[in-house]
């Protein structure tokens, strides 16, 4: 079972939310998840993130891969290093 850190979508149309999860890759984008590690929103200027930056280090050692968007959002958070 391939685990991956990606974003699942939330919000109203036009305003998404997005909440940072650690998914099985097989499972739907605004599906099932293993555990939430923070939010995105895009709207606000500048953009707001919130993580749990100890839980993702764990998620990361135990094998989990990112998606592009998400390694980028764990980047700027100094937690995922290229």
């Amino acid at each position: 079972m391939a685990v991956k850190i990606r974003l699942a979508r939330g919000g109203k149309k036009k305003s998404p939310i997005y909440r940072i999860v650690v998914a099985n890759e097989t499972s739907p984008r605004d599906g099932r998840f293993i555990e939430v590690l923070g939010t995105y929103n895009p709207c606000t200027d500048p953009a707001q993130v919130t993580l749990n930056k100890e839980r993702a280090q764990e998620w990361l050692q135990k094998g989990a891969n990112a998606t592009q968007t998400a390694g980028q959002l764990l980047r700027r958070q100094g937690v995922y290093k290229a």
